[in-house]
């Protein structure tokens, strides 16, 4: 070059910057700078337009200038510059992560829904760290995927659940459905009870639980029980006692017409007629006599009375349970009571209560069915005539069966 001359190569040199690049003249030279300078955003750039004042017009001729498009742009018909579709020619340069959208001059990369872009890489969004679904959140590539709990149903919206009504849908139990917030509870009726299984019902024993429900037996059935009574009682309106049935005066029994009935806890007795033994004399019904001018009644009691009477089994002792007195007190008498006979379990003992009575006392259980007979005697004594004498109750104790 000459000194002081000025010199366009951008003009003078063909083709002085290649590819994507603008030659630019500068004082001594030229620069090659990129399409994308800010400097060029007109879609035409004239590439021998100055930054710099335009020096003085050469004197020789000038070559024709052709017409070029900004990057991004290509030339069309009509001599018009038209934006490249980089995404559709595919000359993007998006990673296979992205997608690419095309834009006026360019094209950005961009991710698809359920992804955002970090460092040039697409990477799966997490929707269930911020609370999407009601319940259950299950997180795929590009999205997420929201169940319930077992006991509820996804609802239309596809996040929230709604509670099943097991007993209306499929009822899994036995007998009563109870349907709770995302389950249920079975329910079994009176005189049944849950099993282990949480839905079958099995038929509750009452009568194992405990011993004083029936007064006599308890009889279980399915869902209940209920209590019976022995032959000859009858159950109670309050469905565990039992009452003794008294068939003398129901006139429910089989004694002949020379038999008397005598009810007893639980049955009854047919008493045969009382028959006085020599040397006694019958004097009535139950009363014996012997005659004092007989020579046989010297050492035998003056009368024998015939009485009869019922206790229950197991009966609370001490209990009295007969009294005996004199007749008729004479001046000068005094009155001795004692068991004669059949006291040998030493079951009963005879308390005097007063000068002319006494007191049969129990003094040990007795357990039946049992009959029990006992001669009770009253022994007279007047010292002022010197007499001694007596008179004998027998007495039959008819024990029964049961406590009741």
């Amino acid at each position: 070059c000459t000194l002081g001359q000025y010199i366009d190569e951008c003009r003078t040199i063909p083709e002085a910057c290649r590819g994507d690049m603008v030659c630019v003249n500068q004082n001594g030279g030229y620069l090659c700078i990129p399409r994308t300078n800010p400097v060029y955003r007109s879609p035409y750039v004239n590439p021998y337009s100055n930054i710099y004042p335009p020096p003085p017009a050469p004197n020789y001729p000038t070559a024709t200038r052709p017409l070029m498009c900004r990057f991004g742009y290509q030339m069309g018909e009509n001599n018009q510059c038209v934006d490249i579709d980089e995404c559709a020619s595919e000359s993007h340069q998006c990673n296979p992560t992205q997608i690419c959208i095309n834009t006026e001059g360019g094209y950005t990369c961009s991710c698809t829904e359920g992804y955002w872009l970090l460092e040039g890489q697409c990477l799966d969004i997490d929707e269930c760290r911020y609370g999407y679904c009601q319940q259950l959140c299950a997180n795929v590539p590009g999205s997420y995927s929201c169940t319930c709990n077992p006991g509820f149903t996804l609802n239309d919206d596809g996040r929230s659940c709604q509670d099943v009504n097991e007993c209306t849908t499929q009822n899994p139990c036995v007998q009563n459905c109870v349907n709770t917030y995302g389950s249920f509870l079975c329910r079994c009726d009176p005189g049944y009870e849950l099993e282990a299984d949480g839905i079958s019902c099995s038929d509750m024993d009452e009568c194992s639980f405990s011993e004083f429900l029936c007064q006599h037996q308890c009889v279980n059935e399915p869902g209940s029980y209920y209590c019976s009574c022995p032959p000859g009682y009858v159950l109670l309106d309050d469905n565990r006692s039992c009452q003794d049935i008294n068939e003398c005066e129901t006139r429910n029994f089989t004694c002949t017409t020379q038999q008397t009935c005598f009810n007893i806890q639980g049955g009854y007795k047919c008493l045969d007629p009382v028959k006085c033994e020599d040397p006694y004399i019958q004097i009535n019904d139950n009363r014996c006599m012997c005659p004092a001018e007989n020579p046989g009644c010297r050492d035998q009691p003056f009368t024998i009375l015939y009485r009869d009477m019922d206790i229950m089994s197991g009966r609370s002792v001490p209990s009295d349970i007969f009294q005996m007195q004199a007749t008729t007190r004479f001046p000068g008498a005094y009155y001795i009571f004692q068991i004669k006979s059949g006291n040998e379990g030493r079951e009963f003992y005879m308390r005097q209560t007063g000068p002319i009575s006494a007191t049969l006392v129990m003094t040990r259980p007795v357990k039946g069915p049992r009959t029990i007979q006992l001669d009770l005697e009253m022994i007279t004594v007047n010292t002022v005539i010197n007499f001694r004498g007596s008179s004998v109750i027998r007495l039959r104790i008819y024990v029964s069966q049961y406590p009741f």
